[in-house]
């Protein structure tokens, strides 16, 4: 073999060295986009996931009782107005609602009209709104101004017979209607029909305080059932 043969041979095998070291490379850069595009695709999937779990977080409150007797810790449940809530209870909600929304303090006028609106459904609550705009004539607000004080007593209830899912009862109240401080008492008896329901609690601590168990006032019709004293047949209206 001669030194040209040598030479030749040795610049072959050195450009296969060549050819085998950029293949390496090649082959390394694919590895790194391979890696580099799964990396990335697992970043989407996580992102993406994440975005659509955010509206899933919630803060939920919960009530720890505990029996001084005993010391047993226990978490109180949750109403969510699924559980019928009894005669006694809606009894003593109806009283509630009847005393708070037809009675008139001007110094808890703004407390009352919230309070009630927790009780109301939404067409109720439009209602409720209209009635005590100071564009309505026969809004509390104009009738009775600062000087005026009603006070209101409920002296019976009655649950109905209705069809279907609905739930009615029968108010009896009276109120007492004073101007000023001396003044005295206007007697005005009523009785009202409540078309009533119970639904989901509201969300908002405020309104949840007022009505925590999703009691819900559909329609209130109030009518004049016996009058002492002289009473205009438009204070039936509240």
């Amino acid at each position: 073999m001669t030194r040209k043969t040598e030479l030749t041979d040795y610049f072959v095998e050195s450009a296969s060295w060549d050819a085998d070291r950029a293949a390496m490379a090649r082959q390394r850069a694919r590895t790194a986009w391979v890696v580099a595009s799964m990396a990335l695709i697992c970043l989407l999937m996580s992102v993406t996931a994440l975005v659509l779990l955010l509206p899933l977080k919630t803060v939920q409150p919960y009530l720890i009782r505990v029996d001084s007797r005993t010391g047993i810790v226990d978490a109180v449940p949750e109403y969510t107005g699924t559980q019928d809530a009894g005669d006694i209870v809606t009894r003593l909600l109806l009283t509630r609602y009847v005393t708070t929304c037809q009675r008139y303090y001007f110094e808890l006028v703004e407390a009352d009209y919230f309070e009630c609106g927790s009780f109301h459904t939404a067409q109720a609550n439009q209602a409720w709104a209209a009635l005590w705009s100071r564009g309505n004539p026969n809004s509390p607000l104009n009738k009775y101004g600062e000087d005026t004080f009603v006070r209101v007593q409920v002296s019976g209830i009655t649950f109905l017979a209705a069809p279907g899912p609905a739930r009615l009862a029968q108010v009896r109240y009276f109120t007492a209607r004073r101007r000023g401080s001396s003044g005295a008492e206007i007697i005005s008896h009523y009785v009202a029909t409540v078309h009533y329901t119970y639904s989901k609690p509201s969300e908002d601590l405020q309104r949840r305080q007022w009505n925590p168990l999703g009691f819900r006032v559909v329609d209130f019709k109030p009518e004049i059932e016996a009058v002492s004293g002289v009473e205009a047949a438009a204070g039936g209206a509240r």
